[in-house]
């Protein structure tokens, strides 16, 4: 098989493991950056080129598109998907899963369990928010036009402050949704390949610090989750459409667990570290099965 990585470059550390494990396991494998593929559409359907000569043939794509990207790189998914290429992940799921308050939305009409969460377009009622979801702690996730989302964890009103401030000096939509407080329960992030979990951890947030994501500047440990928390991660990698997943989780004291965040090109430094396992490898045996059964009879 020849296997693609869509990626900004061949040195990020999750894009250089896919690399490596697909050519480990006897496949041929190229980092395209997808800010340097043209796309065309003409009588002849949907055309790629890469530095303007016809993008060399792949049997799988798998996108690792950075959020700073997001329209861009998903046209580039798009095409690919249009021209019959297999893609993992495709421009409709990762969409889907950039738009943070329509995926909670998704999420609670099939189903699934979601903290108290609340949206608005501006920070001037941030602390009525704050108390619409149950007080702090909180999470408050700013959300951009790209679709990129800065975190900040505020533990009271009092933390809330600093947060207030920096949020209206940008001026941006936010989503305020309801955390744990010290021994309420468990921060899990699950990693999910192909409809099944192939790792978990816990993560313990530092709290105030403005980040892209509750895994950046978090300490984290390797988890076992329970199977019920295993289909609640399944369904939600599935609900969205995606073949590769990082699913936020919180187990609440009460038993319950809510899915607070999901992410389609996740990273893979923190969670091999933490559980001591090669997790590009499932990815890349996913990717490889998919190009298989999209494969014409006979070739």
């Amino acid at each position: 098989m020849h296997l693609t990585v869509l990626s900004r470059g061949a040195a990020i550390h999750t894009t250089r493991r896919l690399v490596e494990t697909a050519r480990r396991l006897g496949h041929r494998a190229r980092v395209v950056d997808p800010l340097r593929v043209q796309l065309e559409l003409g009588p002849d359907g949907p055309s790629l080129f890469l530095d303007h000569r016809a993008l060399p043939r792949t049997d799988v794509v798998v996108p690792r598109i950075a959020q700073s990207i997001t329209e861009y790189g998903l046209a580039v998914v798009s095409h690919l998907d249009a021209r019959g290429v297999p893609v993992l992940n495709d421009a409709a799921a990762i969409r889907r899963v950039r738009n943070k308050m329509q995926l909670m939305q998704m999420l609670s009409r099939v189903g699934i369990a979601v903290p108290p969460t609340v949206m608005a377009s501006g920070a001037a009622d941030l602390r009525r928010m704050t108390q619409r979801v149950g007080g702090p702690p909180v999470v408050i996730k700013l959300v951009q036009p790209s679709g990129r989302a800065g975190v900040i964890v505020c533990e009271s009103f009092q933390s809330m402050a600093a947060a207030t401030e920096a949020v209206l000096s940008m001026g941006q939509n936010l989503i305020v949704q309801r955390y744990l407080k010290p021994g309420e329960g468990r921060d899990l992030r699950a990693l999910v390949v192909g409809g099944r979990v192939v790792a978990a951890a816990r993560r313990v947030p530092r709290p105030g610090l403005l980040r892209q994501s509750l895994a950046a500047g978090a300490r984290v440990a390797s988890a076992r989750l329970q199977p019920a928390q295993q289909e609640v991660a399944v369904q939600a990698a599935q609900a969205t459409g995606l073949e590769v997943a990082a699913v936020d989780l919180l187990e609440t004291r009460g038993g319950e667990t809510q899915v607070f965040g999901v992410h389609a090109s996740p990273g893979l430094r923190a969670l091999e570290a933490a559980t001591g396992e090669d997790l590009a490898a499932p990815i890349v045996r996913r990717a490889v099965e998919i190009a298989h059964a999209r494969r014409p009879p006979g070739s």
